[in-house]
């Protein structure tokens, strides 16, 4: 069975965080002591506001676990993998050019697509997957507001999303990622239910606004090891001085190093597997 098709149909259970848990419960402690002592209503709005204002800091901290569940690593059990992981596409013109070059060194990666681009691209997304690569969902429209959606709009972006790339390729994302990695308290609840992991990242080259390749490959390859997810972007790519987008500049020698270090790049799904946990 393909790899993104094995997705199960029950939604699995909401996983709020710890944090989230503490603001519900501060909320009804706030308004329980206004309504028990009403000149107390400073506090109690103070409090509430500082509760939002650091939910809203999290939000804003793309690899932080307070509002649910994050992966920033692979498991272990992977062994000595990384994943390379690729935003914003598909591209017509740097996505063929991302697979020769992933094609030329035997190695595999998760390309997070943006739906609309999707059904624009579809002979790019379904040759993503015939390549043996994997395909994520990253909404249906990559809005920089995804962040500051209500419940509503943001069950819609990940939901045409995944539609879009199962009725484009026949198979059902596992993961996602928001744009830019911001996200609010509505995210892990729609996830639960879309069966979603969401994913960040454990180092990313800023390769969508450093034209320099040296300066972005220099970022994935610091402190580098097994079990690394790596962030690069086929959409939305920055240009070097000659015009030619930096990931293309950037994959040959990082690809190299990854072999030589004897580190297989592997798609998510390939990963969460050898762990038992796909």
């Amino acid at each position: 069975m393909p790899d993104s098709a094995r997705n199960p149909e029950r939604p699995r259970p909401p996983r709020p965080s710890a944090l989230l848990r503490a603001s519900v419960a501060l909320h009804v402690a706030a308004l329980g002591a206004v309504l028990w002592r009403p000149a107390l209503w400073p506090w109690a709005l103070g409090t509430v506001l500082a509760d939002q204002l650091l939910i809203a800091g999290a939000g804003l901290w793309p690899r932080s676990r307070l509002l649910g569940p994050n992966v920033t690593r692979l498991p272990r059990a992977a062994g000595p993998a990384v994943a390379l992981t690729i935003d914003d596409g598909p591209d017509p013109e740097v996505t063929p050019a991302v697979l020769g070059l992933l094609a030329a060194h035997g190695a595999h990666a998760t390309f997070f697509c943006v739906g609309e681009r999707v059904r624009r691209h579809p002979e790019l997304a379904r040759a993503i997957r015939a390549a043996g690569h994997e395909l994520a969902n990253h909404t249906e429209h990559h809005s920089m507001r995804f962040s500051l959606f209500g419940p509503r709009a943001v069950a819609a972006e990940v939901r045409q999303a995944q539609e879009t790339l199962r009725a484009v390729t026949g198979e059902t994302s596992r993961f996602f990622r928001a744009p830019a990695g911001l996200r609010n308290p509505f995210l892990e609840g729609v996830l639960a239910r879309e069966n979603l992991r969401l994913v960040s990242w454990t180092r990313r080259g800023f390769d969508t606004v450093t034209r320099d390749p040296a300066r972005v490959l220099t970022r994935l390859l610091r402190r580098l090891e097994g079990g690394d997810i790596l962030l690069l972007h086929d959409g939305h790519a920055a240009r070097t001085a000659s015009g030619q987008p930096v990931i293309l500049e950037v994959l040959p020698p990082l690809l190299e190093r990854l072999a030589a270090r004897a580190l297989r790049p592997v798609t998510l799904h390939t990963a969460f597997s050898a762990a038992g946990l796909a």
